[in-house]
């Protein structure tokens, strides 16, 4: 131990976490509830701890010392003296090591042991019992950093909200079987950025890539003992240190990389972030950072029994994110991930627990004001899933402007509309014109909704199409998890099948889904590998499937399906970025008209005809017919004409007057075919959507 002084200097209270400053190191960490904080210093291996340093100054509530010549590399933790008192809600217990919150590297990972809580296990007494063991050698270490990557010639892609296409992906299961990148480098960061992801993702068309948790999380016990492992990520153990399995090599740089090969190829990146809740767990999970630094504070406790967590987000914890210390955490995290990895936007889980305050969610809510205000953050893509499962769970809508927001309706409507449900014409209005009915307030814009067929959680859209009953044996649970109500159709047999015309009516179903998605007003989001069919084999919950059940298998961009339907969807993105109409940066009310007798928005029947109330209600009616049009720069009137039959015979759709030569963009039942001129009618076959195009003369003074 004499290679460390017997007292730290006092050091600063900012920033928070390890400082290195040239000279030395400042530590800093707050606590309003305890007595004596110990910085403990270990070995380069983590494994013998080498000194145990009192924090010397605490302001503000927050402790800080400063550690003279110390180095970048070095290894560290805290160990909170204070009051073990569940039944007021503190669980102090210097026994354990404490990983910091603002720790920005992680040495060693976490294994779990009965040691890491701190009561008994076993004991008489639960959680009101104190463990006297030493949890260290179960515990991950902080490592000291220093961030000098240079980013003065990067360029952030900045795309407009109304151009963004978002494809949601995994760090790692992106990659883990891309056969062009270094064994070494498959499924880690440094393969994020291959030639050969940045080429599928351009010719696609996606401007936008965002990734699933990247921070640093925990294996579930239960998990492990059962041999399976916590794949997605929804289980953050530090919210500043990316996840070390994904590196390839020990440098954090490597992500910084890939980031900027994306930037330089024009793609955002945006990252799945966790501050809902925390790897903890409930009042008798571990004590493994948070819990033991100042429990009362960091995380929410029922009013009347503080020994016990309030669970909002069904993870057994919900962060209390009214306090000023806890939203400083979530804002100082985001922005060191905006600044340090030149990351481009966030999406929030469970976003709504982010705005809760003692009286419900409130959209006024402190985070949220942080967030818009500032100078950094204030400027990202900010993106809401607006549920949660606490009292008044569910907010889409309601969240402040600056904000987009998962729109399950959206899902929902379209599952419901091309699976063939009866009474689903008005919803699919609604949501095919960007879900004004629930955005369109506060100057909102049609980008404040996230449109997607599909996500991580639940099927891919081959199984949307293949499956009607959820298939998670895999899992371990007896098939009883996953949602049993996906709104999907197997069209005749449950799974892979040989029969032509069931897989015919599938591939056109899913090329319906597809175009409707990419005609629609809002932002659409697809998931990696929805573009050429990848399949979980009918799993609709694949958490803990970390193999080839969840990774993207690119084999299938080599045979003629998978290609055949990633130029589809290539083709329908084209058709959105050349066609402004298509992403309409603001709603339309079909009151505007850009040419004579042509508003800029209206709906038809497949007769040609205006719809009537009765036509809305009508609950038979699978036919529907949406109407665009925008003046152009030189001054001629485009108007976009989207035909849906989500019956099963074909319809000879009569379109709108006037009377024109019209050019049929696409049509999902002819995906090869090439653009095509026809008049005043169209036959679209069953379970199909066709985009047509004319353009007329000048618009009127």
């Amino acid at each position: 131990m004499s290679q460390f002084p017997d007292r730290l200097e006092g050091g600063s209270p900012y920033p928070l976490g390890a400082s290195f400053d040239g000279l030395g190191v400042n530590f800093a960490i707050f606590s309003a509830n305890a007595d004596r904080v110990e910085l403990c210093l270990f070995d380069p291996q983590g494994k013998k701890e080498l000194a145990r340093l009192t924090l010397p100054e605490c302001t503000d509530e927050v402790w800080h010392g400063y550690l003279p010549d110390a180095r970048p590399g070095l290894l560290y933790g805290y160990r909170v003296h204070g009051p073990y008192a569940p039944e007021q809600g503190h669980r102090f217990n210097p026994n354990k090591l404490l990983l910091d919150p603002y720790a920005r590297k992680l040495s060693g990972s976490l294994r779990w042991n009965d040691v890491l809580h701190g009561y008994p296990v076993r004991g008489r007494r639960g959680d009101l019992g104190f463990d006297k063991r030493d949890s260290a050698p179960a515990m991950p270490k902080g490592v000291v950093t220093h961030d000098s990557f240079d980013w003065s010639r990067d360029v952030r892609p900045n795309v407009p909200w109304s151009e963004t296409v978002i494809y949601e992906a995994h760090a790692k299961g992106l990659t883990k079987l891309l056969e062009a990148a270094p064994p070494q480098e498959r499924g880690t960061f440094a393969a994020l950025a291959h030639p050969k992801v940045i080429d599928h993702l351009k010719r696609l068309g996606i401007t936008t890539l965002e990734l699933m948790p990247i921070h640093a999380f925990t294996q579930d016990r239960f998990l492990q003992e059962k041999g399976l492992r916590n794949y997605w990520g929804y289980n953050t153990l530090s919210f500043f240190a990316p996840e070390p399995s994904y590196f390839a090599s020990d440098t954090h740089d490597e992500l910084r990389v890939a980031v900027r090969r994306l930037h330089a190829a024009g793609i955002e990146v945006i990252l799945d972030v966790v501050y809902n809740h925390s790897c903890e767990g409930s009042e008798m999970g571990p004590t493994l950072s948070w819990r033991g630094i100042d429990n009362a504070t960091y995380y929410r406790l029922l009013p009347d029994d503080p020994r016990y967590c309030l669970n909002d987000t069904g993870t057994g914890n919900t962060f209390k994110l009214t306090h000023a210390r806890v939203i400083q955490m979530v804002a100082d995290s985001l922005r060191y991930w905006a600044t340090s990895f030149g990351i481009d936007g966030f999406r929030f889980d469970l976003g709504l627990t982010l705005g809760r305050t003692d009286h419900g969610f409130d959209p006024n809510a402190g985070l949220f004001d942080v967030l818009r205000q500032d100078p950094i953050l204030g400027r990202l893509k900010l993106i809401a899933e607006p549920w949660d499962v606490g009292m008044g769970g569910y907010q889409l809508g309601n969240f402040p402007p600056g904000f987009a927001e998962w729109n399950d309706k959206y899902r929902d409507t379209v599952r419901r509309f091309w699976r063939g449900d009866p009474g689903q014409r008005g919803d699919l209005a609604a949501r095919l014109s960007g879900s004004g009915d629930v955005f369109d307030r506060r100057a909102r814009r049609p980008w404040a909704s996230v449109n997607f067929l599909t996500s991580h959680d639940g099927y891919t859209l081959a199984d949307l199409v293949s499956y009607e009953e959820r298939h998670n044996e895999a899992n371990g649970e007896d098939n009883r998890d996953g949602h049993d109500n996906n709104l999907s159709r197997n069209w005749g047999a449950e799974g892979p099948t040989e029969d032509e015309g069931i897989n015919e009516t599938r591939g056109r179903v899913r090329r319906a889904m597809l175009t409707t998605l990419l005609t629609s007003l809002g932002t659409p989001m697809l998931v990696a590998g929805d573009e050429f069919g990848r399949t979980q084999g009918g799993n609709n919950n694949a958490y803990c499937q970390d193999n080839e059940i969840s990774w993207l298998d690119w084999s299938m961009m080599e045979g003629e399906e998978g290609k055949a339907l990633f130029d589809f969807t290539a083709r329908l993105i084209a058709l959105r970025k050349q066609h402004p109409v298509l992403r309409a940066p603001t709603f339309l009310y079909g009151q505007d008209s850009p040419g004579v007798g042509v508003n800029d928005i209206e709906w038809w029947d497949e007769r040609g005809n205006p719809l009537s109330p009765e036509d809305w209600d009508n609950p038979e009616g699978r036919a529907l017919v949406m109407r665009r049009a925008t003046q152009r720069d030189d001054g001629k009137v485009e108007v976009l004409t989207l035909l849906l039959n989500a019956g099963d015979t074909p319809i000879d759709f009569i379109l709108p007057a006037p009377s024109a030569t019209r050019e049929v963009l696409i049509d999902s039942a002819q995906p090869d075919r090439e653009p095509f001129e026809i008049e005043d009618d169209y036959g679209v076959q069953p379970h199909s959507a066709v985009l047509v195009c004319w353009v007329g003369e000048e618009a009127s003074a």
